[in-house]
């Protein structure tokens, strides 16, 4: 799982949006404009996000974990977003139930069993406590990237 990129540059602090929609925009566009998914990238992680829902109810704050389909990538990376006002996601498994996200991990892989790799270990860190207060207190990109790469062996 170590050719999975997750730099300074995929980590996105205090951005704003007014709804889930402008969040996964502004994160898709940074993994384009840095050649690690396709143009439609975006599109197709919004229409999943319709019909399979990322949000998160976690203990502190509340997480999106939106990704895709394999074929809209190029390299396989993460984006962490931490929101400077939370946005409203559906909550995972449900119709129309949303959770207000604060941090969001986009995820972008080019093999189906490494998806589920990253998720799990994901899972795990969102359990932990007083992880998600590391992202959310964190003074820069450095100190996240760090963090999430040393939690999921990057």
């Amino acid at each position: 799982m170590n050719e999975i990129t997750l730099d300074e540059k995929l980590v996105l602090l205090d951005i704003e949006g007014k709804d889930k929609l402008e969040i996964i925009s502004q994160m898709a566009n940074n993994m384009e404009n840095l050649g690690y998914v396709k143009p439609s990238y975006e599109g197709a992680v919004i229409a999943r996000e319709k019909v399979f829902a990322t949000g998160l109810p976690t203990a502190s704050y509340g997480v999106a974990i939106p990704h895709t389909d394999i074929e809209h990538v190029n390299t396989p990376a993460i984006c962490v977003a931490r929101l400077e006002n939370p946005v409203d996601f559906v909550i995972m498994g449900e119709e129309s139930e949303s959770v207000p996200v604060k941090i969001v991990f986009m995820l972008a892989m080019k093999e189906q069993h490494a998806q589920l790799e990253i998720l799990q270990k994901l899972m795990q860190i969102l359990q932990e406590d007083g992880a998600l207060a590391k992202i959310v207190e964190a003074d820069s990109p450095e100190s996240i990237k760090d963090f999430m790469c040393t939690k999921l062996g990057l």
